[in-house]
Order: C-alpha cells, then sequence, then structure tokens
C-alpha cells in the first residue's frame, strides 16, 4: 500500500520556511529561488488540503494548522537525520546503543567512565541524549535509559545501579577559616536549591535535628551541573549527591561542612524495553554498567550500598 507522505523536498522547504517565518530567507537557506520556496509550500498545501501559512500582504505567517505540522515535521526530520548519520557513521546494524541520560549524571559519572568501555569495546558505539522524565520507548529510538526514582517503568526491564547520598557542599571560603560548622549555621547561610527537589534542604535539616527550619528560600538552579557551578562560584551552600561532586571535595575546592547525609529514598537504574533483552550490545553495555557501579560503590563509598 502506498504511504500518504508528501515528498521531503516539501517537507524540508516548510520547515525551514516555518522556522524563519519568512519564504525568502528560507530560499537563502536552502540556495533556491524565493518562487521555488513558494511552489513548494503551495504543493504542500494543495496535498495536505488545508493552509499552512497566513500571507498577509509580502508578509507570511504560520496559520494554527501550520504551527503543529510545523513541530510534528521539525521532529520528524531530525529523526530521519539521526537515523541517517547513525548508519553513514557506524554502517554496522545493531552496535550503536542510543541511551537516555539525566544530564548530570552523564557528565559527572558515565561520561568519565566512558574510555575504560570504549578500550574494551570498541566495537560498540554510545550516542548520548538527555532525557530527565520517564518516556515510553515505543515513541523513540532509545534501546535504554539511565533512570533516577522508582524501579517502575511500564513495559520495561528496571535493574538497579545504586542509591543516592546527598551531602551539603560550599567553598572553603564560605566558612571563614573553620573546618566544619553545626547545621544551625548553615539555616542563615545562602541555600542552593534544584528545582526539581524543593524539599531536600527541609528533609536533610530534620535528619540534622533541626525542625520547622524554614529552608526554601535561595537560588534554584534547573540541574545538578549549574548547582555545582553556584557553589563553586561561592554563591552559597548546595546538597548535592556525593558522586556529583567527589572530585571538587578530593581537590578541596569544595567541602562537606556539616556531616550529616540525606539517603534518598530513590535510586539510579539502567532501564530497557522487554524486547530488547536479547541485544547482545546492550547486554555488553549493561554488564559493564554493573561492574562500573560495583566499584564505585566499593571504592568512592567504601563499601557501602546506599539506598
Amino acid at each position: 500500500m502506498r504511504r500518504k507522505i508528501p515528498g521531503t523536498d516539501l517537507l524540508i522547504a516548510f520547515e525551514t520556511a516555518a522556522r524563519h517565518q519568512s519564504f525568502t530567507r528560507a530560499a537563502e537557506e536552502l540556495s533556491l529561488t524565493q518562487s521555488a520556496v513558494c511552489r513548494k509550500i503551495s504543493t504542500l498545501e494543495d496535498y495536505l488540503g488545508m493552509q499552512l501559512f497566513n500571507r498577509i500582504k509580502k508578509r507570511v505567517s504560520l496559520s494554527g494548522s501550520g504551527q503543529i505540522y510545523a513541530r510534528q515535521v521539525r521532529e520528524n526530520l531530525k529523526r530521519i537525520e539521526h537515523d541517517t548519520l547513525s548508519l553513514m557513521a557506524h554502517r554496522s546494524a545493531g552496535r550503536v546503543l542510543e541511551l537516555a541520560v539525566i544530564s548530570t549524571f552523564a557528565t559527572r559519572w558515565l561520561i568519565p567512565r566512558l574510555v575504560d568501555f570504549q578500550k574494551h569495546y570498541p566495537e560498540i558505539t554510545l550516542d548520548l541524549t538527555t532525557r530527565n522524565e520517564p518516556f515510553m520507548f515505543i515513541d523513540t529510538p532509545f534501546d535504554a535509559a539511565i533512570h533516577f526514582g522508582d524501579p517502575i517503568w511500564p513495559g520495561a526491564v528496571t535493574e538497579y545501579l545504586f542509591g543516592e547520598e546527598m551531602v551539603p557542599v560550599c567553598k572553603p571560603a564560605l566558612l571563614n577559616g573553620k573546618s566544619s560548622v553545626e547545621a544551625s549555621e548553615l539555616e542563615k547561610m545562602s541555600l542552593l536549591h534544584q528545582s526539581a527537589r524543593p524539599d531536600a534542604w527541609r528533609e536533610w535539616f530534620e535528619i540534622a535535628g533541626l525542625a520547622n527550619v524554614n529552608a526554601m528560600g535561595g537560588p534554584r538552579y534547573e540541574i545538578f551541573a549549574m548547582l555545582v557551578e553556584a557553589a563553586k562560584a561561592g554563591l552559597g551552600v548546595a546538597l548535592m549527591p556525593r558522586f556529583f561532586v567527589f572530585n571538587e571535595i578530593a581537590s578541596g575546592e569544595l567541602v562537606v561542612p556539616c556531616p550529616y547525609v540525606l539517603h534518598n529514598q530513590r535510586s539510579y537504574y539502567i532501564v530497557y524495553p522487554e524486547d530488547k533483552r536479547e541485544s547482545e550490545s546492550l547486554q555488553i553495555f549493561c554488564t559493564w554498567l554493573h561492574a562500573q557501579a560495583k566499584s564505585y560503590l566499593d571504592t568512592e563509598v567504601g563499601g557501602k550500598n546506599i539506598e
């Protein structure tokens, strides 16, 4: 059965014009004449039976349907381009793994360890894309995801990696020459928050024995990578997963001003669709990842199985 899909040249012309809100600028980007772009978009509109652009005098703007279609076409063109480049670069099907990863986990924990994976398995290429929230694998190109949360992911296998312990960190200069301070002193400092964990500081103060502390004030940052940089800049005290700042603590650039630890109830998992169980490349990666997690727990965490 013949598919009801417009030609890619029409879709590319439309996506480019939609992005620029201009046929002229689209023509410049595509090295076409303005009239050629106009013809392609008119052909697409005739094919769809609807108007994608509003044309008022010499200006164009997306119609309501055009706005929705532009977003959809843009995402699908990106996916086709990604798949094409991946095939051209690697050629050997099944030896490229598409991983969805939590951004700071990837930059602070996973990527520094990938040299070892590359050394032992040079035939497998890992493509990493940031995804911080759960999703349905069927709607994506991903083979697996590294997930922080509960071990529940519909239609997928979840394998435990390790838990998380959070500690306060700051620049040594904020302690005014002291090596440590009481939790009550931290309450008076600028508290740096991760946006997705608004209650973390309150929970930490409760563990430190301070109830009814107003710990909601202070700057908020979307991801932990921003929080690390804010702490290094001396903007305040950040509550961080210890392994995200392991190197900074080891070097003395950041210090733990108070010893209380917040053990998160959630953990890190490697997650993959059930139909990927037989993927040799994925199982190689999972085995390697579990070995790295065990090494991390045995060395950096001192053998504690944090959960």
